[in-house]
């Protein structure tokens, strides 16, 4: 459930755990309003770190993409999945082991930091490690199948379905994933989000002792930040869209809600029910019958500090529909539902 914070959240966190794609930046351009953001969380005493699912490019490589951007930042800011995947190499087989690679320079330079020998497909090895890589050749692939099968143990930097690239979504890591699963009928150990390794990782090589997760994404992001038991802020300038916050099962539903990192530097109202309904602000919403219903409270119930802001419409309508899915199972019709701009277009 949607929960509250009386100061803004750069000041009651010390850590954000910020994922790329969708929040930070979308391809090539930078979100409107995150570098200023970034910046204020900083300014703020907020630690901020960069975490991104993508094993590919090696931390300083994003650093210097996020300068271009505006957004200053070193290859220490930076946290990716292929780190992550190193690390449970380490601590499964110690530093000196000798590890398949099967991805890109990311994962290889990762690997080589924390002591790991990457050896070939066919060399002895005590693990195999796969991360997203375009160079990785299909014979490669096959023997690495092969020896999954025969028992060596398999690291995973993500299991993403899908990439942007610049000629559209493409296959990710994901698909090899389940292409090698499904012929050696063995799952490996992920360290990417959702799974733990990468958030912990974070926390680890930051410091943070009240982090927050913000993303763009339920499936990764926020039911990541579940997993490891941290607040997270759901931004709504990447994938999710409204039908799909109101649709959010129980294990990826956020604790904040905000339409962009400008988030970071106000308050959170919390939804609260009440006879009306589940109340947030100036506004009310229920469920009638199956359809999701919201209006504003009568003036004579307003509180101080009751502006209407769109943003607590959408906090009590997901309240109130996540109320109606745990009851019922059933996520609740929204129809032409239709509230003030959240400035998010429309979505």
């Amino acid at each position: 459930m949607l929960t509250g914070c009386d100061v803004p959240l750069n000041r009651h966190f010390d850590l954000a755990m910020l994922d790329l794609d969708g929040v930070v930046y979308v391809g090539d351009t930078a979100v409107p309003g995150a570098a200023g953001a970034i910046l204020d969380a900083r300014a703020a005493g907020m630690a901020v770190a960069f975490i991104t699912n993508n094993a590919s490019r090696p931390p300083e490589r994003v650093a210097a993409h996020l300068t271009e951007l505006g957004i200053p930042a070193a290859g220490p800011d930076v946290v990716t999945s292929a780190q992550a995947a190193a690390r449970l190499v380490v601590d499964r087989f110690g530093e000196g082991a000798r590890a398949v690679c099967l991805g890109g320079d990311g994962l290889r330079a990762a690997l080589v930091a924390l002591g790991v020998r990457p050896v070939g497909a066919q060399e002895e090895a005590d693990v195999l490690v796969t991360g997203y890589g375009p160079e990785v050749r299909w014979r490669d692939i096959m023997t690495a199948a092969v020896r999954i099968g025969d028992g060596l143990p398999w690291v995973a930097s993500n299991t993403d379905h899908t990439i942007p690239t610049p000629a559209g979504i493409a296959p990710g890591h994901g698909v090899l994933v389940q292409t090698l699963s499904t012929f050696a009928g063995v799952r490996p150990v992920v360290a990417g989000k959702p799974e733990r390794p990468l958030l912990d990782e974070t926390v680890r090589r930051m410091g943070g002792r009240r982090p927050l997760m913000v993303g763009d994404r339920l499936d990764t992001d926020i039911e990541g930040a579940r997993r490891v038991g941290v607040p997270s802020l759901l931004v709504l300038t990447g994938v999710t869209g409204r039908a799909e916050l109101l649709a959010a099962a129980p294990e990826a539903r956020p604790s904040f809600l905000a339409a962009g990192l400008g988030g970071l530097a106000t308050v959170h109202r919390a939804p609260r029910a009440d006879a009306g309904g589940w109340r947030c602000g100036a506004w009310v919403a229920t469920v009638d019958r199956g359809r999701l219903l919201v209006q504003t409270a009568p003036s004579r119930q307003l509180l101080a500090g009751d502006d209407g802001d769109p943003l607590d419409a959408w906090r009590a309508c997901a309240a109130a529909a996540w109320e109606h899915q745990d009851h019922t199972g059933e996520v609740p019709d929204i129809g032409d539902l239709t509230l003030p701009d959240d400035g998010r277009g429309g979505r």
